[in-house]
């Protein structure tokens, strides 16, 4: 499959935020030609309106891939840059640089919080999604009632809401989604061994083949 097929094949329909992730895989000898091109190329589309930042990441070594990240405001300024011509030049001046598209991934909305480093896997189902968060938005939820609101009651609604949000916001990225998304991941069975993993505290460790979940002592 070509680069150009890749793409349409990806772009998503919605309007909400873009992450573009593109796994590169460089021969020996060419990763100086291919960083100065992968540079040059990410600081061209971050002139582009809508762009909000990218990432460039180094092979870890071996066959390991390294990973081009651009973040977009939305599929439309996703769009605009991929068909663009200054697009088209960069690849138009590759040849020689000895490396090739191994994978490519687009992430709009909560699929970023799925998404773990260095995998280009596809997002879970929408529905696994919703049950995630549910979970991970119904315990915030609890103690923030609790511990969080009586503090702000003497605080404008505006403000308040504000910090309530902000708070939610930092525990779900960052705390509430990466604990559920590791329980959940995989099949039913796979749930529950992982509430085990997390239960733990690290004396446990899943170990899952062929859809099979076991449990190892660390």
């Amino acid at each position: 499959m070509t680069a150009t097929s890749l793409e349409r094949a990806t772009v998503p329909a919605d309007t909400g935020e873009v992450t573009l992730l593109i796994a590169r895989r460089v021969d020996p000898g060419h990763e100086a030609a291919f960083e100065r091109w992968a540079k040059g190329i990410l600081d061209t589309a971050a002139t582009f309106p809508g762009h909000l930042g990218y990432g460039f990441f180094r092979s870890s070594g071996g066959d390991a891939p390294w990973f081009l990240v651009h973040r977009f405001r939305d599929a439309g300024a996703c769009r605009t840059w991929q068909e663009s011509p200054e697009r088209a030049a960069w690849f138009a001046d590759c040849a020689g640089h000895h490396h090739t598209e191994v994978a490519r991934r687009e992430l709009t909305g909560m699929e970023t919080w799925f998404a773990e480093p260095g995998s280009v896997r596809p997002a879970p189902p929408r529905w696994k999604m919703a049950i995630s968060a549910t979970l991970a938005v119904y315990p915030i939820s609890v103690l923030g009632g609790l511990f969080l609101l009586p503090h702000l009651a003497t605080l404008p609604l505006l403000l308040s809401s504000a910090v309530t949000a902000c708070v939610f916001n930092v525990l779900m990225t960052y705390v509430a989604m990466p604990a559920v998304s590791r329980v959940l991941r995989g099949c039913p069975m796979c749930w529950a061994v992982g509430l085990v993993e997390t239960v733990s505290a690290g004396r446990l460790r899943r170990s899952c083949t062929e859809g099979s979940c076991t449990l190892q002592r660390t």
